[in-house]
């Protein structure tokens, strides 16, 4: 258990990644988490990240170290590991000793033997509605990661990354949003002076060109107010 002084301690590196973390890109988002994790998890040696895309692949966009990079990707070709585990079923995944521990049979010995990985701590990454993904930390040592200390901390760390990147990730959604729908009403207003129709025709004629080369609409919209030409 945290006695007091490491739990106010804790609270206040917490409160601190926390507004580091705040009005941030995904990217930078991503960035800072892993490289919090080494600084506030005992025992963390590297981290990466791993994040849920659309149709439930998973990636690692954001790590500190290539070994750890490699780890993530050998389990999302195996199909099996700690941070697999921690993203789709569990909260929290922690081997103290990979080259003792028999729940991923394939991916372990490897890790161990080729990238010198001895512990792993993983916690999942999620908000109300979602899944993101997970936090993965490596340790070069083996027995590095507590079931009472790193434990609480880690998923309180967790909980603060998953809560920024949910903010990142809707503020970049919106924001993209915003920038199509400019672009294509730009689009419209080079339609509607050129063959003085009104926004809705002008809209028409995107949106049949669209169908007709089997683009985008943003995209048609970006060409047009790029080149002057609509796509043919």
């Amino acid at each position: 258990m945290l006695d007091s002084m490491s739990l106010d301690s804790l609270t206040e590196q917490l409160a601190a990644a926390a507004r580091e973390l705040s009005a941030e890109a995904v990217e930078d988002t991503l960035g800072k988490s892993v490289a919090l994790a080494v600084d506030l998890i005992e025992g963390c040696d590297a981290c990466a990240v791993s994040l849920v895309r659309r149709g439930k692949s998973v990636e690692t966009p954001a790590f500190t170290d290539n070994k750890a990079l490699r780890g993530d990707q050998l389990q999302y070709e195996l199909q099996e590991g700690p941070c697999m585990d921690a993203v789709w079923e569990h909260d929290i995944v922690i081997s103290r000793h990979l080259a003792k521990d028999d729940r991923w049979p394939v991916w372990a010995p490897r890790v161990v033997h080729e990238l010198g990985v001895r512990s792993m701590l993983c916690v999942q990454l999620f908000t109300d509605d979602k899944t993101l993904g997970a936090l993965n930390m490596y340790s070069w040592q083996p027995t590095a990661f507590t079931m009472d200390g790193d434990r609480n901390e880690a998923l309180a760390l967790g909980a603060h990354v998953a809560v920024a990147l949910a903010a990142a990730q809707q503020i970049e959604g919106l924001t993209t949003a915003i920038n199509t729908r400019t672009i294509i009403g730009q689009a419209e207003g080079i339609l509607m002076e050129r063959f003085g129709i009104d926004a809705d025709r002008a809209f028409a004629v995107l949106r049949r060109a669209s169908s007709q080369t089997n683009t985008k609409l943003h995209l048609v919209a970006t060409e047009l107010v790029t080149t002057r030409q609509m796509p043919i």
